[in-house]
Parts: C-alpha cells; structure tokens; sequence
C-alpha cells in the first residue's frame, strides 16, 4: 500500500520531502534518508503508508506521558525506518532497516484494533513518526471519530511545515532530546548535525495547544553533561513553561553502544536535581522501577501526589479536578485518572 505525501515541494522533476529537517532533495527513483520515502514519476510517495512493522497495546505511562490521561492504554504502531541512525537505538531492528516490511494494518484497521483492544488512544511510536506522517494523520482523524486521542513518540525533528501538519491531529507528543540535544554528540552518535529544528518544532506544537513532555536519554561518557543539561532545562521553563514534565532516562547498552555501560544512577539524580534547582515543577527518573523520583511530588508541599511502580500507579493522592489532596494544589495533570486502571497494570521494566 503506497500514498502521495502530502509534505514535499516540486521543483521539475525532483522533489523536496518537508517531513523532517533533513529537507531531502530527491531525483526520480531515489528514497530519502528515512527509506521510506521515494520520489516515483515526479511525486514523493510515501511507502510505509498502512504497513505497521510493531502493533502493540502499552500503558500511556511507557511512552513516556505522566501528565496525559494516567491509567489509559493506547495501540502503539510502529512501522521501518527512520530519520535519524542512533548507534543506541533501542528498536534498531526495525528504524534502522531501509527496507518497506511490515503487516498490512490500514488507517481504519488499526482504529478497529484500538477499540477492540479498549484502548483510549493511538501512539505513534517504536521508530519516527515524523517519516509516516501522512499515515499517522489518516489514522489519527478516524481515530478521533471514535473518541480515541493520538500521541507521538517523537525526536522532534520537523520541519516548521510538518509540525502545524501534526498539530491539527495531535494531542500529545514526548520529544526525546538525547545526550541533552547537544549538537556534537547527536552529529557522532545520531548524524544529526542540527538542532534548531527541534525547539522550533516544540515551539509550534506549543501554541497549537499539544500536550507536550520531555525526556532526555543520558548517555553516560558522551551525553551526560551537567551544564548542558541546565542549558536545556532553562530553555524548557523559558519557552514551554515550568509545568512541562522532564524526564531524564537511563540508557542501557544497545545496538553499536553495547559496549557502554548503563547510565549510574547517580547521574540521573545530578539531572533531577538540576531541574529542580532551576525552578522546573514536574522533573522524573526514568528506566528504574521503584526510584522514588518516578513519583509525581507537588511542587508546593513535596507530598507524593502519583505513586508510580515502572508503569503502574500504585497511589492516587488527587482530586477529581487534579489538586492535591494534602494541600489543595492545582497539578497540571491533563486528565483524570482512567476508572478500572488498577484492571490494566503492565509490569514491563522498560
């Protein structure tokens, strides 16, 4: 199954794909970095279109949203390829594979799954959505139609045209900066030598009204810089607001970093504490099951207001409208916790 995209620029015969940031240029017959998009006849032509490699029901909590409808479940579809080549890309089976594989799993197919599977959402997630745009964009108004909400899993590396594409059917999305969107270490380990694009983008997704959450693998060696890492979390609080969630993530060894060890965690608290030293109200660890800062603390009394085990909420401490039950502060949760939630824990550590 094959589409037109929607996003690129005719210039004769070739094509400038506007998805991503990279702002291919392609001749007839070639495919953009991503493997997933060609220029055939003189149109861009999006190959994945309703071929998902990975279909899944996860907790909204794994992708990760703590402040978006807590308790739901969503179907995350996946499909190859990807706009960026991480050398610690956890999925690498399937975004670093440039070759089309995958079930057939049409926009109105995968909205049946969802709501046979009593999810409440659709998330686009496992490799780039950025690269399946029009795909996610035909699934997502179908899924709305059935009362569903759409999530991206995203690096956020758009272009200004494809980031108000997305926010006419998104309502959440986690941008994973990765080693803190420091541009020489994404340059070595992702070949991404820019990253304006994505503070542009989060920009754009913000005044659109997308629920919007952070997280930031830290690499240990190479992605782990402190005062970088202040650097960002400066940015968020002055551009997005001290109410976006931040998430600094472990990184295990993976794929062509197998050879590095996991993130201490003492490097992840040195983050947290960074975050809440500049005045940033929601900040989290995650990748450690049972760490206390998996938890959601009010930021006026420090009272634990969401108790978290890896995905599972083990303590609701909120009102119905998401004030804190010890001092009445409002939490910039987006949602009430899902009724039934305790019915739909999942116990995967990562």
């Amino acid at each position: 199954m094959q589409r037109e995209a929607e996003l690129y620029k005719k210039i004769g015969e070739v094509v400038e794909c506007t998805a991503c940031a990279r702002r291919c240029r392609l001749k007839p017959g070639q495919t953009g970095f991503c493997g997933v998009r060609k220029n055939i006849g003189g149109k861009l032509v999006l190959l994945n279109y309703g071929k998902a490699a990975v279909v899944h029901v996860d907790p909204i909590e794994k992708k990760p949203l703590s402040h978006f409808y807590p308790g739901s479940r969503v179907l995350s579809i996946g499909t190859t390829g990807c706009n960026w080549a991480c050398k610690y890309c956890q999925n690498y089976d399937i975004s670093q594979r440039r070759v089309v594989e995958g079930e057939e799993l049409p926009p109105e197919e995968a909205v049946r799954l969802a709501v046979e599977n009593k999810c409440d959402g659709i998330a686009y997630t496992y490799n780039e959505p950025t690269i399946f745009m029009e795909y996610a964009h035909d699934t997502a108004l179908l899924a709305r139609k059935k009362g569903l909400f759409n999530v991206f899993v995203s690096n956020g590396f758009m272009t200004p045209e494809s980031a108000r594409y997305a926010s006419t059917f998104l309502d959440a999305i986690t941008v994973d900066f990765k080693g803190n969107a420091d541009k020489e270490f994404l340059g070595r380990f992702a070949l991404v030598h820019k990253v304006k694009p994505i503070f542009d983008s989060l920009l754009i997704l913000k005044k659109q009204g997308v629920h919007i959450e952070i997280t930031d693998l830290v690499i240990p060696k190479v992605g782990d810089n402190l005062e970088k890492a202040r650097e960002l979390v400066k940015w968020i609080i002055n551009n997005l607001g001290d109410e976006v969630p931040l998430h600094f993530l472990r990184f295990h060894p993976e794929y062509k970093m197998a050879d590095y060890p996991s993130t201490p965690v003492e490097t992840l608290e040195k983050h947290w504490k960074i975050a809440k030293e500049e005045g940033l109200k929601y900040a989290y660890i995650g990748n450690v099951p049972g760490h206390e800062l998996e938890n959601t603390h009010c930021p006026k009394c420090g009272r634990v207001v969401v108790e978290r085990l890896g995905f599972n909420i083990i303590q609701w401490n909120l009102t119905p409208d998401n004030r804190c039950v010890f001092c009445n502060e409002k939490i910039a949760i987006k949602g009430g916790l899902k009724e039934g939630y305790e019915e739909n824990r999942f116990y995967q550590p990562r």
